[in-house]
């Protein structure tokens, strides 16, 4: 700017002074170039102008972008932070729950067990029926007493009885078949549970007959392992993260 204003101050003096043609048409030539530069300056500046522009929005949506990104992250990290508490009240529960069946599980009558995701207790048969009946003996209502007297102060969760038999079939006497044996002696425990204080709202009862062994029924002994009450803890325990712990403390 400051070269065409002196160019300009030149021409007028040249003109004062009474320059020759060729000085007057060198002196604009020169100034016609000046302002030439002049405007491919400003046309830069003014692309330059707009490139900043636009990188600027493109920044302005990246910040946008980071700070829901940030939120989004927090929100995982408050979620799972809630669900690890959440995980370690349950464990913390299931350890309360194995203490008090400690001395049910030295007696033999009770056995604890993780299987397909889920904590199980495991009664036989034998302590809690007579052979084909599915009336719960003395013994066995001694013993459902105490497992139904830690139920009951569980809360929040649901108890499915499952019944089970052996491979042999059932001849004569009041049931049919091991379907019905199964089914009734879960129905009977399910029964007692909730005179003895359980929720009836937290009880199932399912009878499996003899088609989910724990063994082959290749003898006696193993026969007898397969006649069982399962009383299964619901829902799903595969959501705790420190299963491994709680299976190795069974072992």
């Amino acid at each position: 700017m400051k070269r065409i204003v002196l160019a300009a101050c030149a021409v007028a003096f040249l003109a004062a002074c009474g320059p020759s043609k060729d000085e007057w048409e060198s002196k604009l030539n020169e100034l016609d170039d000046l302002k030439a530069q002049l405007a491919d300056l400003k046309a830069k500046d003014e692309a330059r102008i707009a490139e900043l522009e636009l990188e600027n929005e493109k920044l302005k949506d990246a910040i946008s972008s980071l700070q829901g990104e940030k939120f989004d992250l927090e929100t995982l990290v408050k979620k799972l932070e809630e669900a690890e508490m959440a995980a370690k009240k349950r464990l913390e529960t299931f350890e309360n729950m194995i203490a008090q069946f400690k001395a049910l599980i030295d007696a033999g009558k009770l056995k604890v067990k993780i299987k397909n995701g889920k904590m199980m207790l495991e009664l036989p048969s034998a302590i809690l029926f007579s052979s084909g009946s599915a009336k719960l003996s003395k013994a066995g209502k001694e013993t459902l007493a105490e497992v139904a007297s830690v139920l009951a102060n569980i809360v929040e969760r649901e108890f499915q009885v499952a019944g089970h038999t052996d491979n042999v079939p059932i001849k004569g006497g009041k049931f049919k078949n091991n379907w019905e044996l199964s089914t009734a002696r879960a129905v009977s425990v399910v029964s007692f549970m909730q005179d003895q204080d359980v929720p009836a709202t937290a009880l199932s009862a399912a009878g499996y007959s003899e088609y989910q062994p724990e063994t082959d029924n290749s003898d006696e002994a193993a026969k007898a392992e397969n006649r069982r009450i399962e009383i299964v803890l619901m829902p799903n325990l595969s959501e705790l993260p420190n299963m491994s712990e709680l299976e190795k403390m069974l072992d």
